[in-house]
């Protein structure tokens, strides 16, 4: 690679969303601090931050970790508190904090308010204000920005049995469209991501491993790992994406274009065992 097209991200301050969960985020983490960021990484979990956040910077990398609830006014001000803390120009915006537990899957008809509305401030409303404060910031701070939601293939397709979750982030999809018209002639992209199935410890909960139904459900024949959905984020988040605005970039291997991971029942071939199966599908 020549040096005109390393990712460069020397001086610049990069807030990550659900950092400390050992998986994309963390990974995410990594990568933007190896390219030069200094990372204000953000995690509900204090134990996760001492667990996962902090090894980075005890490695010498320029982490941050800030223990705040995204999902909540007082743990967005509490993250742009620190961002004005801290030396650099703010960039940038990482929105990974979101998920979706096992019990959330389960057919549309035995989805209740409280359901639907959790995975939505999960999964929604946490990127949209944590989106809005940081915009606010590098618009006040003068800078040009960039701004990557985390979405899913979920969300870009269906979602049998998680309809919440795939509604939620088909809701982020959205919401990335119309940030990006409005931040455009700020100098401030946004766009996402759509991850496929990833080995990440969240996922293991329910996927387990099977490669000859990975071969059979993904066009390149095996899951992705965080590192490869990290670096296609790196990527909208660096100047390599200078002219890419309010899109989501698909990163599952394929797996969208052959779609055959549904058995017969229509529920997916990735859940783990026929009892949670069951469990799910029971009207």
């Amino acid at each position: 690679m020549s040096p005109g097209l390393e990712i460069n991200l020397g001086g610049r301050v990069v807030v990550v969303s659900g950092a400390g969960g050992g998986g994309i985020g963390t990974t995410v983490t990594r990568l933007a601090a190896e390219a030069g960021a200094t990372v204000v990484a953000v995690s509900r979990s204090t134990e996760n931050l001492e667990q996962h956040v902090a090894p980075l910077a005890q490695r010498g990398l320029s982490v941050v970790p800030v223990a705040a609830d995204a999902s909540t006014d007082d743990g967005i001000a509490t993250v742009i508190d620190q961002v004005r803390r801290t030396d650099g120009n703010l960039h940038g915006l990482v929105n990974i904090a979101g998920g979706a537990a096992p019990a959330t899957w389960m057919p549309a008809t035995r989805v209740n308010r409280d359901d639907w509305r959790a995975l939505f401030t999960a999964n929604l409303e946490t990127a949209f204000f944590m989106s809005q404060a940081v915009a606010t910031e590098v618009r006040a701070q003068g800078n040009p920005g960039s701004i990557v939601s985390v979405s899913s293939i979920s969300g870009m397709n269906t979602a049998p049995f998680h309809i919440a979750y795939g509604t939620a982030k088909a809701a982020v999809v959205a919401m990335t469209r119309t940030m990006a018209v409005e931040l455009a002639t700020e100098g401030i992209r946004v766009n996402a991501v759509a991850p496929g199935v990833t080995e990440t410890a969240a996922s293991a909960t329910y996927v387990d491993e099977d490669p000859e139904r990975d071969r059979t459900a993904i066009a390149m024949g095996r899951r992705g790992t965080p590192d490869e959905q990290a670096g296609a984020i790196l990527f909208l988040l660096s100047d390599l994406s200078s002219y890419i605005t309010g899109q989501t970039l698909l990163v599952d291997g394929g797996l969208n274009l052959k779609w055959t991971h549904l058995g017969a029942d229509n529920t997916s071939l990735f859940l783990k065992d026929e009892s949670f199966r069951a469990a799910m599908r029971r009207i």
